[in-house]
C-alpha cells in the first residue's frame, strides 16, 4: 500500500502512546489521518498538529464507533488504512487473598470482559466496519484495496502473573488475524498484527525511572525500552509491502516474559 497524499487512513487511539506515533508517521508520509480517541482534548490536540481530523470514538460503543467513521469518511473519503492501536492494560490474579484477611477472591468477572471488550471486540468491531467500507473501493494496482494493522502484545504468547484478561484479549487479536485475512484475501484487503513488548508509552513513562530502569534491564537487545517511533516504522513496513499478510510480528528486542 503507497501512503501519499491521496491515502486516507485511520487509527484508533491515535491520541496518545502507539496510536499518536503512528498517526503522526502517516501523516508525515502524506496520508490523510483521522484519529479516533476517547480523549477530545489531545486527540483534537494530536489531529490538528498533523493536519488531520480528530473524531471522538469509544470502540465498545458501535454508535459512536459508526459516527467516527462518517465523519472521517465525509471529511477524507473512504480509508484504505486502518491501524488499531485503542487498549486497555488489567492486572488482576485469576483468583487470590486479600491482602488484611487472606480471604479467597475470585478475579472480577465483569473486569475481566471489559478488557476483552475493548482490546478484542472493539479491535474487531473497528476491522469489520471499515473493511467493509473498504469494499466499496476500485482495487489499485495489484488489486489492494486496503490494508489492517492491528496491535497485540507479547503478552499474547507469555502472558505474566495476573494477566490472564489482557493475554486472553491481546491473543484473540493475534488468533483471528488468519482468518480475516482470509476473510478478506479475495477482496483485496490485507491483515496483519504486530506484538509489542515492553515499549515507551505513556504508561510506562509514569514509571520510577529505576522501575523503567530494571524493565529495560531484562530485554535482551538493545537493553532498553522500545520507541513507539520505533512501532510506527513497523506498521509503515506492513503497510508498504504488499506480501506481508496474515502475519503476527513481535517487536520486543528478543524479550520473553517471565512469569513476573
Amino acid at each position: 500500500m503507497g501512503i501519499d497524499e491521496t491515502v486516507p487512513a485511520v487509527v484508533t487511539g491515535g491520541a496518545s502512546g502507539l496510536g499518536e506515533a503512528t498517526a503522526r508517521a502517516l501523516a508525515a508520509a502524506g496520508a490523510k489521518v483521522a484519529i479516533f480517541d476517547r480523549d477530545p482534548v489531545r486527540g483534537a490536540m494530536v489531529a490538528a498538529e498533523i493536519g488531520g481530523v480528530f473524531c471522538q470514538v469509544d470502540v465498545v460503543d458501535e454508535a459512536s464507533l459508526d459516527a467516527g467513521f462518517a465523519k472521517a469518511r465525509a471529511v477524507h473519503g473512504q480509508e484504505r488504512i486502518l491501524v488499531n492501536c485503542a487498549g486497555i492494560a488489567t492486572g488482576e490474579k485469576t483468583a487470590s487473598r486479600d491482602k488484611a484477611t487472606g480471604a479467597a477472591l475470585a478475579h472480577n468477572i465483569a473486569a475481566f470482559a471489559r478488557t476483552v471488550n475493548v482490546n478484542l471486540i472493539g479491535t474487531f468491531a473497528c476491522i469489520a466496519k471499515s473493511a467493509a467500507g473498504m469494499l466499496t473501493l476500485d482495487p489499485l494496482d495489484g488489486g489492494e484495496r486496503g490494508a489492517i494493522v492491528n496491535t497485540a502484545s507479547v503478552a499474547a504468547e507469555d502472558g505474566q502473573i495476573g494477566q490472564a484478561a489482557y493475554a486472553a484479549s491481546k491473543a484473540g487479536v493475534k488468533g483471528m488475524t488468519l482468518p480475516i485475512a482470509r476473510d478478506l484475501m479475495n477482496e483485496g484487503i490485507r491483515v496483519n498484527t504486530i506484538l509489542p513488548g515492553i515499549l515507551a508509552t505513556p504508561m510506562l513513562a509514569g514509571l520510577p525511572q529505576n522501575v523503567q530502569d530494571s524493565l529495560a534491564a531484562t530485554v535482551p537487545f538493545p537493553k532498553r525500552l522500545g520507541l513507539p517511533e520505533e512501532y510506527a516504522d513497523a506498521v509503515l513496513f506492513l503497510l508498504g509491502n504488499g506480501y506481508m499478510n496474515a502475519a503476527t510480528v513481535r517487536l520486543d528486542g528478543a524479550l520473553r516474559m517471565a512469569p513476573r
